[in-house]
């Protein structure tokens, strides 16, 4: 019994780890809106989403009785067996969704707790099947499927309902509001005010009371029965309220989100709760079943069939326990950028790229509006898109300026607390993650935030997101069958090596994720603190053109190294990094299309060959991109390596061009051109130099020592840095004429 003992510590112990890796996933659930709308400063935020997980935690209904019999039969089972079977499902728990954490892909916690105790329960099931020789066709006997194929089911409708029903809430709030909402909230807002209280009030009403332990059956059955009466009383007593904050000028926004803001944080609490600590709690009460038995490790499980009363001082450390991840867990901040991200109405640097599935939907989409535009009346489509056309907020600064607005905030509260309400008192199996985030995803598109420019980007996140669940099931259902068996044959062993696999996916998902977080801190490098003076606007592009011009030169140092030691790892890794490259001379180029309208707007004048810049740079980040891809596709298809004579020449080529790409990222960051003399020989050089190497090229195709690849990446790599070095050149003569006399400039003549 002590190893048992030891056992069911350790479950307590990935409860804890559960708990903050389940609550870094689903804080985004009611954290988008308010965050995504800016609606209050982030402490106000946190503090009462902390409230309503604090009250959240006092209920105890929920999946509880899940982790106990709801996927399996415990009278079946053994206490060895089922706490087998849990130690599985929590191993396999804390390191998936630390997985989908470390990605910024927000999950099911629902959905996985559910799958790994499907998975681990029919292993264990199978295994005493065949241990006692009976028939494979007995496994329904121990597994509870109708339960598993409800839930599959209602994950599939919520999330078509979630994104119909937000998409179609937020084109009739937008239609009746516009985006200039405020002078149309005064008429009619109280009214629309009162139905998004009365729903998300409702919503508190209904996942409260079910599962809230201080409220009695009676009380219960009595809400359930009432249910207009008391949607109707909260409508009428929010319109007088809100009406009369109006009177006084407060935006009747605000209340409602930080009302919806605390009515999930505290569903989450009371439906989720049980995610994380269900199967340790069920653990625990197996262990004290067994140890009150004259044969603990022979007495069956029967009891936990029944009622089975939760400690509730257990609960409220729970709740601590998220409270304190939620203000200081980063990987939560993670998944909610990416939620936020997908919604934001404006254009921006997407994280997502285009695949050919997100290419094909929004073709069809286009093609059923174009068919819709044909049936529509023009004047009825003219006035839809007044009503629907975007109030762009050019006052903010991009980095303080709201991800969407306060009514899209408060629609996405309101239509996700309505749907999960109504499946609630239903008893339909839904998961909160995915109602939140398909509705999120539904109004954004009715917003139109899904425009031509970011459309396929979007998409193909949200395609990211939705697969993510699927795989969810299937990752949960097998890693913990895999993790059950382990445990059920190496017994302490396999505990030892499962812990020690745990610590190497946790290991290394820290790793993934610092290096995510290093990427956004350096693209945050880039970010115009100040776009009043254009001057200093200017000059901050041009110092991020040196972040750029050495990033390019590190990786061209790199690539072709490696090119000489067909080093494929390292190219690999520097394939990656060209990505990065692109993403800074988006963002750059970005900033330079800001410092153009500053310009434009402060002197009537823009400097030519500063918007020419914009240019030059992609050139010189496509030439870097072509080579790194040319080498690495020559050595990971183990094609012949260079020839020594073409390493050496090819080895002053890399040396030329790593000088010019210094001088020229020194010169940017010191805000003087103090050696474009030296830049401009090293040029001369470069170019004489490539003339000496064609014709010793030529030669070596005439005797057949190079055969065609070898003379194509030949070719490839000196016609590049030829295009580098001249554009490195074009950008000094920018630099020169954007800053006129507020730089010491030697006079050049790039011709």
């Amino acid at each position: 019994m002590e190893l048992f003992l030891f056992a069911v510590v350790l479950l307590a112990a990935a409860a804890v780890f559960d708990l903050v890796v389940g609550v870094s996933n689903d804080a985004a659930n009611f954290l988008n809106s308010p965050l995504g709308s800016r609606v209050a400063p982030r402490f106000v935020i946190l503090a009462i989403a902390s409230f309503g997980i604090l009250a959240g935690v006092s209920f105890s209904g929920g999946m509880m009785e899940v982790a106990r019999k709801g996927i399996f039969h415990p009278q079946l089972f053994t206490m060895p067996e089922l706490i087998t079977l849990f130690l599985a499902v929590m191993l396999a728990d804390v390191i998936l969704l630390d997985t989908f954490n470390a990605s910024g892909l927000p999950t099911s916690t629902t959905v996985s707790i559910v799958f790994e105790l499907l998975g681990a329960a029919v292993a264990i099931s199978m295994l005493k099947i065949m241990q006692a020789g009976q028939s494979l066709s007995q496994l329904r006997e121990y597994i509870n499927t109708d339960k598993a194929m409800l839930i599959i089911f209602g994950i599939l409708l919520s999330v078509i309902l979630a994104f119909l029903l937000g998409a179609l809430s937020q084109i009739c709030s937008r239609l009746l509001f516009t985006f200039d909402y405020q002078k149309r909230l005064k008429r009619y807002g109280a009214v629309w005010g009162g139905v998004a209280l009365a729903s998300i009030t409702y919503f508190i009403l209904v996942k409260g009371s079910k599962g809230a332990t201080f409220i009695s059956p009676e009380t219960v059955a009595w809400i359930q029965s009432h249910t207009l009466t008391i949607l109707t009383i909260i409508f009428a007593v929010s319109v007088v309220l809100l009406q009369g904050m109006l009177f006084l000028r407060i935006n009747i926004l605000k209340p409602i989100i930080l009302i919806g803001t605390f009515a999930l944080a505290m569903a989450f609490a009371a439906n989720d709760l049980v995610n994380f600590i269900g199967v340790p709690m069920a653990g625990y009460h197996a262990y004290r079943t067994a140890a009150a038995s004259d044969a603990p490790l022979q007495a069956s499980m029967e009891a936990l069939g029944g009622k089975v009363q939760s400690e509730t001082h257990l609960l409220l450390l729970a709740g601590l326990v998220m409270v304190v991840t939620l203000w200081f867990s980063r990987k939560a901040r993670t998944v909610q950028q990416t939620e936020v991200s997908l919604a934001h109405q404006t254009e921006r640097q997407e994280r997502f790229e285009s695949i050919s599935l997100s290419r094909a939907v929004v073709r069809m989409a286009r093609g059923l509006f174009g068919t819709l535009e044909r049936v529509v009346p023009a004047a009825l489509q003219r006035w839809i898109a007044r009503r629907l056309e975007p109030v762009a907020d050019t006052e903010a600064e991009e980095e303080h300026r709201p991800s969407f607005d306060l009514l899209r905030a408060s629609v996405n509260l309101m239509v996700a607390s309505a749907v999960i309400s109504y499946a609630t008192s239903k008893k339909l199996p839904l998961s909160t993650t995915y109602v939140t985030f398909m509705t999120a995803m539904g109004t954004s598109f009715a917003d139109r935030a899904w425009g031509r420019d970011s459309a396929v980007y979007r998409v193909t996140g949200v395609l990211t997101v939705v697969g993510g669940w699927f795989l969810t099931a299937f990752a949960a259902f097998t890693i913990s069958g895999l993790f059950a068996f382990v445990l059920y044959f190496a017994k302490a062993y396999g505990v030892l090596l499962l812990l020690a696999v745990a610590g190497v996916a946790l290991w290394r998902n820290h790793g993934r994720h610092s290096a995510r977080m290093k990427s956004a801190e350096a693209d945050k490098v880039f970010n115009l603190r100040k776009v009043a003076d254009a001057g200093e606007t200017v000059s901050a592009t041009f110092e991020h053109m040196a972040h750029l011009l050495r990033e390019i030169r590190l990786s061209l140092d790199n690539s072709l190294k490696a090119l000489f030691a067909e080093d494929e790892a390292v190219l690999i890794r520097e394939k990656r990094r060209t990505k990065k490259v692109q993403r800074w001379t988006g963002i750059i180029t970005a900033n330079i299309f800001k410092a153009l309208r500053l310009l434009q707007k402060t002197s009537g004048d823009t400097s030519y060959r500063y918007a020419e810049t914009t240019r030059r740079l992609q050139k010189i980040a496509d030439g870097q991109r072509d080579i790194v891809m040319r080498a690495s596709l020559h050595v990971s298809n183990h094609h012949k390596g260079l020839l020594k004579v073409q390493i050496d020449e090819l080895t002053q080529v890399k040396q030329l061009i790593h000088d010019i790409l210094l001088n020229t990222e020194s010169m940017f960051k010191k805000q003087r051109i103090a050696s474009f003399a030296e830049v401009a020989e090293k040029d001369r050089q470069l170019r004489a130099l490539a003339e000496q190497l064609n014709q010793s090229q030529v030669l070596r195709i005439k005797d057949e020592t190079s055969k065609t690849r070898l003379t194509i990446m030949f070719y490839a790599i000196i016609g590049n840095v030829l295009m580098l070095s001249k554009q490195n050149l074009r950008l000094l003569e920018a630099f020169e004429e954007s800053f006129g006399k507020t730089v010491k400039a030697y006079e050049f003549d790039l011709d």
